[in-house]
């Protein structure tokens, strides 16, 4: 048998590299932007495994942060996972497991603990806590949490993409927030992400809109099924006499929903336009496509697509018997182009697309685009509250509640921030109350006070004449109270954090991260005083340096979910 552990390599925790990792490199590498602990721990668990005989390799383990801090750093269910295959009590191999890594002495580890049925929990050393911090701030803003994930691969990102017949609803804003975050979020996971908006400007809706336009400036009757609200007539007085008013009403509803989304900071690579699609001759091109494919089907008198062929529910018409397309043709046709700007083309849809997920995916297979390629994201509903009351109706529109009324009423980074502290899979429920407030319940508040504290203790470093020293002089083994120690396990998260959320195409989980990491700097900045004159020097420079790593933490987060990072509150 090799031995554990081979001479001449890294000795960062006072013992070289677990032979199972040895191959590709010294386990504490840097990946991408992860430090690599969890590869010594699974190789320390794969090892002893084989000394009882089971083989299994170190990518099969899994690692996982426990919820509880009680429950250690890092925690693994191997035990469980192979106690099933060969036949053993769970906790009796646990705890073997336990013994052979703790006989070992891997100074990387402070102490383990069997827990539950099986569970080995990892307790480590604060040493790895002060390698995180030297990782932080010598790769800073631009390099740490920088990953490669995408390889070069690249994403075509659609949202919000909401009719031109007026302002944006409360929905449109919350997918306005996801989708410009998840770009951000894809981007410094390595994928080259363009985003784009569809312009839907063609058909009944623009045509009953422009109608609607023209009543209410002439004061005639709606048009039946026409658009009501204030913001109708209010858009109709500023209407000239001498334009077209589909094409006007176009524009000016554009020019409404643009300035509602740049408000909280989100833009598009590129919008695109139905009726530009459509004078290009690109649906008769696709059209062509799906013919030749084989695809199509000439019955009752309409031309069909057999989605069926694709796991849809039915077949979906393109063309109807009176020879007028279906929505469903201009739509192909679009994605269909889509992927000109990415190898995977993901939109983001309101609740009420669930059907057409299938058929769409349907027609990117038949037109030669691999299975997968296409992606859809569900998302659901906002309802705001106020004063314990829904706000059921906008005072423009009298149908739906306006993105801009919840940015007038809270602010734009507080609305953005609020879109996103759930999963966009979940019904949201926002307090406008809640977020009014300059207060730690408020959430946004919460967060940007973090940074805006951090960087007042900078201020009062300078104006005392106190710099920091060289990080190189720094002994960041000062740093061992509890405090401390957990806004370095917060920093430490984010990698994986970042991983997950590009993964899950979860930008809440960012959101929960910034959260946890406030909460870690406000507790450590009451409990372990940086700047007071009874902290000893090397102390308060290893706490000035462990400060800045938190701004780079905070000013990483915030820009992952295009929020401002405040000098002052």
């Amino acid at each position: 048998m090799i031995s554990r552990f081979e001479s001449g390599g890294c000795r960062r925790y006072s013992q070289v590299c677990p032979v199972a990792v040895v191959a590709a490199g010294c386990p504490c590498r840097p990946v991408g932007s992860k430090l690599v602990i969890t590869e010594v721990l699974a190789a320390a668990l794969a090892d002893s495994l084989r000394e009882l005989q089971v083989e299994i390799a170190v990518s099969e383990i899994q690692m996982e942060r426990p919820a509880l801090r009680e429950h250690g750093d890092w925690s693994s269910n191997v035990a469980l996972v192979t106690a099933k295959k060969i036949g053993r009590n769970p906790r009796e191999l646990a705890e073997e497991l336990v013994k052979a890594v703790e006989s070992e002495s891997v100074d990387l580890i402070e102490r383990m603990e069997v827990a539950g049925p099986g569970f080995i929990n990892f307790y480590l050393s604060p040493r790895w806590l002060h390698d995180v911090l030297i990782k932080v701030l010598t790769e800073g803003e631009a390099g740490y949490a920088r990953l490669d994930m995408g390889s070069g691969q690249s994403i075509n990102l659609e949202f919000v993409s909401a009719n031109p017949t007026g302002p944006l609803h409360a929905g449109g804003g919350r997918w306005g927030a996801y989708g410009d975050s998840l770009a951000r979020i894809f981007r410094r996971c390595g994928y080259q992400t363009f985003t784009e908006y569809y312009v839907n400007d063609r058909g009944l809706q623009t045509e009953l809109f422009g109608a609607s336009l023209i009543a209410r400036r002439d004061d005639t009757v709606l048009p039946e099924d026409g658009y009501a609200g204030e913001y109708v007539a209010e858009w109709a007085s500023e209407m000239p006499t001498d334009v077209d008013p589909v094409e006007w009403g176009r524009e000016r509803a554009l020019a409404d929903v643009e300035k509602s989304l740049a408000s909280m900071n989100v833009e598009f690579d590129h919008w695109a336009s139905e009726s530009a699609l459509v004078e290009s001759g690109a649906m008769e091109a696709t059209m062509a496509e799906l013919r030749a494919a084989g695809w199509v089907d000439e019955r009752e008198g309409a031309t069909w697509l057999r989605t069926s062929a694709f796991g849809d529910e039915k077949d979906r018409v393109l063309v109807k018997s009176d020879g007028e397309p279906t929505y469903f043709v201009p739509d192909i046709s679009y994605h269909h182009e889509k992927f000109g700007r990415g190898d995977l083309v993901i939109d983001v849809l309101g609740a009420d697309h669930h059907g057409y997920v299938p058929r769409m995916s349907a027609a990117m297979q038949m037109l030669g685009h691999p299975q997968g390629s296409y992606e859809a994201i569900i998302g659901q509903n906002v309802t705001l509250v106020k004063e314990g009351q829904e706000i059921k109706l906008s005072k423009r529109t009298g149908t739906m509640v306006e993105v801009s009324e919840l940015i007038e009423a809270v602010g734009p980074d507080v609305a953005r921030f609020a879109y996103l502290l759930q999963s966009i899979d979940s019904r949201q429920t926002i307090d406008i109350d809640v977020l009014s407030k300059q207060a730690n319940e408020n959430p946004v508040y919460y967060v940007q006070y973090a940074h805006a504290r951090i960087a007042a203790v900078g201020r009062e470093a300078a104006s005392r004449g106190i710099e920091r020293a060289p990080l190189s002089s720094i002994d960041v083994e000062l740093l061992t109270q509890e405090r401390e120690l957990e806004l370095l396990r917060c920093l430490s998260a984010l990698p994986e954090i970042l991983e997950i959320a590009a993964r899950d195409r979860a930008p809440h989980r960012v959101a929960t991260w910034l959260r946890e990491l406030a909460a870690a700097f406000h507790g450590f900045y009451h409990d372990c005083p940086v700047l007071r004159s009874d902290v000893e020097s090397s102390l308060q420079q290893a706490r000035l340096w462990l400060v800045e790593s938190a701004r780079v933490g905070f000013a990483i987060g915030l820009d992952l979910l295009g929020l401002a990072a405040p000098e002052q509150m």
